[in-house]
């Protein structure tokens, strides 16, 4: 499993670029972190400041720089502006699988844009790190990210009741059912 993420990947697709963070990404993350729409459906405590949003981007930036995990900031093409994200995370080196993460700002949502962010990431997951198997979790009434999921033909692991008793399902994508959506 390749987790060298030195010098930082960045992905282009037909209409996105994925990159890495800058602090001069605070205000954007600060609405991911803090927005009710963009967090309905994860469990993270809301951040509570633009300081909080600068902290997470230096801890995540640590974290591709350690080759523990990798998060991208999507952007339009041409724009610096972030629209989205994208993460491999919860690494596992002795089974070569992790876990995915992806969001989209509200207003660019129902646009194809979070299908491009997971083809390009799972691209990367499966052919750069070798992977061999990448999960996702998602909440049972997170329509959008089940119909993304399927897409990709994530299969349905085994579902899940966390202790504040929301109900998320996991699934998982082995690299010989990979296929572009």
């Amino acid at each position: 499993m390749n987790c060298n993420f030195n010098p930082f990947p960045v992905l282009e697709t037909e209409r996105l670029t994925l990159r890495q963070l800058t602090l001069n990404d605070d205000n954007e993350v600060f609405f991911q972190r803090s927005d009710e729409e963009m967090n309905k459906y994860v469990g993270n405590p809301p951040a509570k400041s633009i300081e909080e949003a600068r902290e997470w981007i230096n801890k995540i930036n640590s974290f591709a720089v350690n080759g523990e995990s990798i998060f991208w900031g999507a952007t339009l093409k041409g724009e610096e502006k972030l629209i989205g994200g994208f993460c491999i995370w919860n690494l596992s080196h002795e089974h070569t699988r992790a876990e995915v993460g992806f969001g989209i700002y509200p207003v660019h949502q129902n646009k194809g844009y979070m299908t491009e962010i997971l083809r390009a990431g799972l691209q990367y997951g499966f052919e750069q790190m070798q992977l061999s198997t990448i999960e996702a979790h998602t909440h049972a009434k997170n329509i959008s990210s089940l119909k993304v999921l399927e897409k990709y033909n994530f299969k349905l692991k085994e579902d899940q009741q966390s202790h504040e008793g929301s109900h998320y399902l996991a699934f998982e994508l082995h690299r010989h059912s990979f296929r572009s959506a």
